[in-house]
C-alpha cells in the first residue's frame, strides 16, 4: 500500500493516552492520568440539548455558531477578564483542541516555527507538525517556578517566528501567569510582530491568584491586534464528551475565519451548542463545587506529598498537581510510571509527556475522589533526603 504522509508518521505518542489505556485495563488501578472531570452534568445542560433533537433541529448552524451562544461566550468572557468582546469576534468550536488547529490553520505556513512551553501539553507540538511548522519549545525551569522568563523566549525567536502559545493556568504544571509576567509576554509578541494563541481551558479554576488573559493587553486595532483565545466548557462544566468551545479571534479577520471553519468542520453539532448555551446562562453551582473540589483535593495531595518528602509545585490553578520523582524514576519516568502501575495499581501522567524538562517528574489529576487520590498517593515511595 501507499506510505502515509512523512508528517504523520512522525507524529509521536501521547503518552498521557498510552498510560491511561493501561490503567483502564487494568483491574482496581486508581487512574489519576487523566484530566477527566467526575461529576454528573447538570440536568439543565442535558435537556437544553435533548430539546435540540426533540425539535429536530439536526441541520446546520451558521459556520460561526448559534449567535445566542456566540453572544453568551463573549459576555463571559468579558466578565471574566474585564474584556469587553463582540460576539463577531466569536466562534463557536468543536472543542479546545478543535479550536488549537483552527487558529494554527490560520496562522502557520510550512516551515514557520511556533513557540510552545516546556513543559506544555502535547498536542502543541503534534497539531503544529501536522501543518508542517516546526514547534520550538521554551523552557520552564524548576529553578524559577516553571515561569517564562523573556530573555528565554526573546533568544529562541528567528526570522521565522510567528505565533507564540501560552497557557495559563498550566497543563500539566498547575501554573498562573501573573498580571505582569503576562503583560511583559504581550509586550514581546508586538516587538517581534508575533501572533499569541493563549490557550484557556483552566481559566474557571485559580486559587488565590487571578486569571489574567493576554487578550486584556491586546490592541483592539484592526490589523494591530495578534491575540487568539482558545476557550473550552470541557473542564469548566465537565463537558468533554460534548466538544464545546469557543475560539476568540482579533478583529477584521471574521470573513477569513468563517473560509477555514467550513473546510475544517463546517460548524458544531447543533445540540452541543444549545447544551453549552444553557450551561452559560443557567446555574453555575457546577463550576463553584467543582472549583471547591478541585482545590480541597490540592491541599489533600500536597499533604501527602509533604508527608513522603516528595517535592511539587504548588498548584495555582487548574486541577493537577505536578510532582518530583527523579528519586525514585532512574531518569526515565515514562518507562517507570509504566512500572507503578503494574506494581501498585495507580496510574500518573509522566513529565516526558509535556517536554524534556518533564523528565523526573509526574502530573497528578486532582479531578476524581478525594479517597481515590490519598490511597493513590500513599503508595507512592518515600524519599528519604
Amino acid at each position: 500500500m501507499p506510505e502515509l504522509a512523512a508528517h504523520v508518521r512522525d507524529v509521536p505518542v501521547n503518552q498521557i493516552r498510552e498510560i491511561t489505556e493501561a490503567a483502564w485495563r487494568t483491574p482496581g488501578a486508581i487512574v489519576l492520568s487523566i484530566g477527566e472531570p467526575g461529576f454528573a452534568v447538570p440536568r439543565h445542560i442535558l435537556e437544553a440539548g435533548m430539546a435540540c433533537l426533540d425539535r429536530d433541529e439536526t441541520n446546520y448552524t451558521p459556520n460561526a455558531g448559534i449567535p445566542a451562544l456566540r453572544q453568551a461566550f463573549a459576555a463571559r468572557f468579558g466578565e471574566h477578564n474585564a474584556t469587553p468582546v463582540g460576539a463577531e469576534r466569536v466562534y463557536v468550536v468543536d472543542g479546545a483542541q478543535q479550536g488549537l488547529h483552527f487558529a494554527m490553520s490560520l496562522l502557520l505556513s510550512p516551515g514557520d516555527e511556533i513557540l510552545i512551553p516546556n513543559p506544555g501539553y502535547p498536542t502543541f507540538a503534534m497539531t503544529s507538525s501536522l501543518l508542517h511548522a516546526v514547534p520550538v519549545r521554551y523552557p520552564l525551569y524548576p529553578e524559577h517556578d516553571f515561569q517564562p522568563r523573556i530573555a528565554d523566549i526573546e533568544g529562541l525567536i528567528t526570522p521565522r517566528t510567528k505565533v507564540l502559545i501560552l497557557n495559563s493556568p498550566s497543563n500539566p504544571l498547575g501554573a498562573v501567569l501573573g498580571e505582569e509576567l503576562t503583560r511583559s509576554l504581550v509586550a514581546l509578541a508586538v516587538r517581534h510582530d508575533l501572533w499569541i494563541i493563549s490557550d484557556e481551558c483552566y481559566e474557571a479554576f485559580t486559587y488565590d491568584v487571578p486569571h489574567v488573559s493576554p487578550a486584556r493587553f491586546d490592541s483592539d486595532v484592526p490589523g494591530e491586534a495578534r491575540v487568539f483565545t482558545s476557550l473550552t466548557l470541557s473542564k469548566t462544566y465537565g463537558l468533554t464528551g460534548l466538544r464545546i468551545g469557543a475560539l476568540i479571534c482579533p478583529p477584521g479577520l471574521e470573513q477569513r475565519m468563517n473560509n477555514v471553519m467550513e473546510a475544517i468542520v463546517s460548524c458544531v453539532a447543533s445540540p452541543s451548542q444549545y447544551a453549552a448555551l444553557a450551561a452559560l446562562t443557567g446555574p453555575q453551582d457546577y463550576v463553584s463545587h467543582a472549583h471547591a473540589h478541585y482545590r480541597a483535593n490540592r491541599d489533600a495531595a500536597s499533604a501527602v506529598l509533604e508527608s513522603r518528602g516528595i517535592p511539587f509545585l504548588t498548584a495555582q490553578g487548574a486541577f493537577y498537581l505536578w510532582a518530583d520523582v527523579s528519586h525514585v524514576s532512574g531518569g526515565d519516568v515514562r518507562s517507570w510510571v509504566r512500572r507503578f502501575l503494574a506494581d501498585s495499581g495507580v496510574s500518573f501522567a509522566p513529565g516526558t509527556a509535556f517536554g524534556s524538562i518533564g523528565e523526573g517528574w509526574i502530573r497528578i489529576a486532582l479531578c476524581g475522589s478525594q479517597a481515590d487520590l490519598v490511597e493513590g498517593l500513599g503508595r507512592l515511595p518515600v524519599r528519604l533526603s
